[in-house]
């Protein structure tokens, strides 16, 4: 009884995806399947766990497979792909928060391009599906990030200096250590390694 309450509240909501959408409800195929599905599942093939770039406006693209209680393709479903209103995520063409399409033979449904906003975090898709009255629902995780680039470069520069910093120390206690009559002998030693190329000799003159 619980599930026949689900399945239409799943379905009235997909119906009104649809509609917000301006789009009519799914036409029957042209061929109807042997058996009708009694239940549907949807799989996610590609976008689970995705990270979209903020600075270049990319995302990964995402799709979703819809299967009957024998997980064979269902054909001529209709998938709706729901957004989050606020927060981390984007939207499709023309600043919509939702857009629904049919599966095609092999049960398959991609997700419209978004544009992602300047949120950086995580966030999650809501995909329903609906097929001659069987409906079922999936939940597709994704996050927005900055630049991966640019935050590399940051820590790269930062690294350097450290080491920078970390080779002057070193450099300093060595020439500390020596005694006062050798101290510039030991600079200019420091000197030749770098500049001399390994071809000059050091010490007192002959």
């Amino acid at each position: 009884m619980q599930s026949q309450t689900a399945r239409a509240v799943v379905t009235m909501l997909l119906a009104g995806v649809l509609a917000c959408t301006g789009q009519e409800l799914p036409r029957p195929v042209d061929k109807l399947p042997e058996k009708i599905p009694d239940k549907l599942n949807v799989v996610v093939v590609e976008g689970e766990g995705a990270i979209n770039n903020i600075k270049k406006r990319t995302t990964r693209e995402t799709v979703v497979r819809v299967e009957d209680e024998n997980h064979k393709p269902v054909a001529g479903a209709a998938v709706a792909f729901l957004l989050p209103a606020d927060g981390p995520g984007g939207s499709f063409t023309g600043g919509a928060k939702s857009a629904s399409i049919m599966t095609d033979s092999a049960g398959r449904a991609v997700m419209p391009h978004i544009a992602v906003n300047g949120n950086p975090g995580s966030y999650s898709i809501s995909v329903y599906a609906s097929h001659t009255g069987a409906a079922a629902s999936a939940t597709i995780s994704q996050s927005s990030a900055l630049a991966g680039a640019a935050l590399s470069t940051g820590g790269l520069v930062g690294i350097i200096a450290g080491v920078a910093a970390a080779g002057g120390v070193a450099a300093a206690v060595v020439s500390k250590g020596k005694s006062g009559s050798t101290g510039s002998s030991g600079a200019s030693v420091a000197t030749g390694a770098v500049g001399a190329g390994g071809g000059g000799s050091f010490g007192p003159p002959h």
